[in-house]
């Protein structure tokens, strides 16, 4: 996983996902080999040579310009996380533009924040969805089943792509699975973009990839998705159905905050409100007041 071989990879993908139709480009009926557009339609459609765009998808052209890559994104009808995720490869691939990713920690406010939301379900998400923290309400909500202390080891954090793909519980959670698994590969992508040196990233993809085939046809499919706010519906095993809207807090270099939010007066409100009184009844509240923070 280089940022040579992924911007070629997201390129001639993301074009073989392109119909002649959807791109104005006129077949006259013939009868094309291949789906989506080829490279010398491509190339005319961004305004750039037929060679040159040839070069970008082979990985031997690595200093195209942000005009070029804003033209080319346009051609293959980009949205905003995709032009995004096109320039990060690009830069990517320059050898000098090339960082290794930083440790990452739980900060003091970020604890005093996941101490505050203690009515709403919180995770603290690492770059990979490593769970760095979680409140007891996003505990109970999303992992129920796991160790409550499992993010204060770091060997043995959950992971919520694992959770995902390979836990039957979490599966079962989510009542549109596909939605949510092409959600967490979404993001997977936009983050290999950022982070093409990542070890621990290289080993979770590697590991999805040969434990799921869900996850591995997904991964091909070189969709990227910024996971900032959607709507889920949820199967509970203890208090049953909501839908909850799960919402990132933060952005940016360091972790993610994520939390679960539910329309006041509904349904959803009072299964989640039941579920704090479940908890509260079955694990009271540690003495020393500290959290599962990392």
């Amino acid at each position: 996983m280089n940022g040579t071989s992924q911007l070629g990879d997201f390129l001639r993908t993301r074009r073989s996902q392109l119909r002649p139709e959807e791109a104005g480009v006129p077949t006259y009926g013939e009868r094309r080999r291949v789906p989506g557009l080829r490279r010398e339609e491509l190339a005319l459609l961004a305004g750039v040579s037929a060679s040159y765009y040839a070069r970008l998808e082979q990985g031997h052209s690595l200093n195209a310009s942000p005009e070029v890559l804003d033209a080319i994104a346009r051609a293959l009808r980009l949205d905003g996380s995709e032009r995004g995720h096109l320039h990060d490869l690009a830069r990517s691939a320059r050898p000098r533009s090339r960082r290794r990713p930083a440790p990452e920690r739980v900060t003091e406010a970020t604890a005093q924040l996941l101490d505050a939301l203690g009515d709403v379900p919180a995770v603290v998400l690492g770059r990979c969805s490593d769970v760095l923290g979680w409140n007891r309400l996003g505990h109970a909500l999303f992992a129920g089943h796991l160790d409550p202390g499992a993010p204060d080891v770091a060997a043995q954090r959950p992971n919520m792509a694992r959770l995902v793909f390979l836990d039957a519980h979490t599966r079962d959670l989510y009542a549109d699975w596909p939605g949510k698994a092409r959600a967490v590969v979404g993001n997977l992508r936009l983050v290999a973009g950022q982070y093409p040196l990542d070890a621990a990233l290289h080993t979770l993809l590697g590991e999805l990839s040969a434990r799921s085939e869900d996850f591995a046809s997904m991964w091909a499919d070189h969709r990227v998705k910024a996971c900032t706010v959607a709507d889920h519906e949820m199967r509970h095993p203890l208090v049953g159905s909501l839908t909850v809207m799960q919402q990132t807090l933060s952005r940016g270099p360091g972790p993610s905050i994520v939390v679960a939010t539910t329309a006041a007066g509904s349904s959803s409100r009072a299964a989640l409100d039941l579920l704090a009184q479940a908890i509260s009844r079955t694990a009271p509240a540690r003495s020393d007041g500290q959290l599962n923070v990392g």
